[in-house]
């Protein structure tokens, strides 16, 4: 990216495109983490491809097509084939931002890229994801749609999001996935028992969001934050009294592990999950520039054997307080069952 130190490129799977080592989740700057400068994000938006980030992670129902608005408006004036924009689709909004549930059905599949198309102002996707399983609407008969959608031009490549082995196998079996999107962090481990192994059976890339749990391994977290009223955070298990301060105990330990790296607490997490593999593209959510070139300092930070076992030591696997995400929203993860 910005140095020729670091690593610039790696491949969603065998089947995707080649992004950036790192990419950049585009959510928080239109909805679910409070308010947000809109200014801010566009300038954040354009640091992050100068500096060598092609990866643009967004859903139509972030913010009811606003980051989608928001990344048309960034990309105007550069070249379309200088970025891959990953977009997810299915999630059901009212009006209040209320969740409705999830359609994945084929005519809601193709519907739904007619709009994101549109507000993109692009005449493809380059990766197409449903946000999660449909679970009245079959995995083959979503990915049949976008099949469909490939055949006449409109997506490059098909992603998942959330899912299990079982229904990662049943997907590649109708068309190539190029990578999975899921929640991977220090503290979100879960895919390493069955799905990361599936995914590299398959070949099929791994795009890990979460890498700093949404904020509480960034170690700029304190106990007494005040969180707006549109901050999910705010229901989230993790940041939650005892459970909050546990975790953040944890991150004090990742501390005196980055300090000695000279590197900061973001730096050490997304580090981390970057080492998993190179089948992995860590997502930072960044929303300011501030934010963004602390994240992509961790390309700088190679981690050595005897730093892997001191982070683990720090933070082991299954150590943090608390799930995810709170309950209704964990029973919609079929990479949880």
């Amino acid at each position: 990216m910005a140095t020729t130190s670091r690593p610039t490129q790696r491949t969603l799977g065998t089947s995707g495109p080649v992004t950036s080592t790192l990419g950049l989740g585009c959510m928080g700057m239109s909805d679910l983490y409070g308010p947000a400068d809109e200014a801010e994000s566009i300038a954040t938006i354009h640091a992050a491809i100068d500096a060598g980030v092609t990866l643009l992670d967004t859903g139509d129902f972030y913010g009811m097509g606003h980051n989608e608005l928001l990344i048309h408006e960034a990309l105007r004036g550069r070249a379309r084939e200088s970025v891959q924009i990953s977009v997810k689709f299915g999630a059901q909004r009212g009006p209040d931002g209320q969740w409705l549930g999830y359609n994945a059905s084929p005519a809601a599949t193709k519907t739904a890229l007619a709009y994101t198309l549109r507000r993109l102002r692009t005449d493809h996707i380059d990766v197409y994801r449903p946000a999660r399983l449909d679970p009245n609407v079959p995995i083959e008969e979503t990915v049949g749609a976008i099949a469909d959608l490939v055949k006449a031009g409109y997506v490059r490549h098909i992603g998942l999001s959330e899912v299990g082995a079982d229904t990662l196998r049943r997907a590649a079996a109708v068309h190539p996935i190029s990578d999975l999107q899921i929640e991977y962090s220090l503290i979100s481990r879960s895919i390493e028992d069955a799905i990361l192994p599936t995914a590299r059976e398959l070949g099929i890339g791994v795009t890990a969001y979460g890498v700093l749990s949404r904020g509480l391994l960034s170690g700029h977290w304190d106990q007494g934050r005040a969180l707006a009223g549109t901050d999910f955070r705010g229901h989230s298990p993790r940041f939650q009294g005892d459970n909050l301060a546990h975790n953040l105990a944890l991150v004090e330990a990742l501390r005196a592990v980055a300090a000695a790296k000279g590197a900061s607490v973001a730096q050490v997490a997304i580090a981390w999950v970057a080492s998993r593999g190179e089948d992995v593209v860590p997502l930072v959510g960044a929303r300011r520039r501030d934010r963004l070139t602390e994240a992509l300092g961790a390309l700088d930070v190679a981690l050595t054997a005897a730093d892997l076992a001191a982070i683990e030591a720090a933070v082991p696997a299954g150590s943090a307080a608390g799930d995810r995400y709170a309950a209704a929203q964990m029973a919609h993860l079929d990479s949880e069952h």
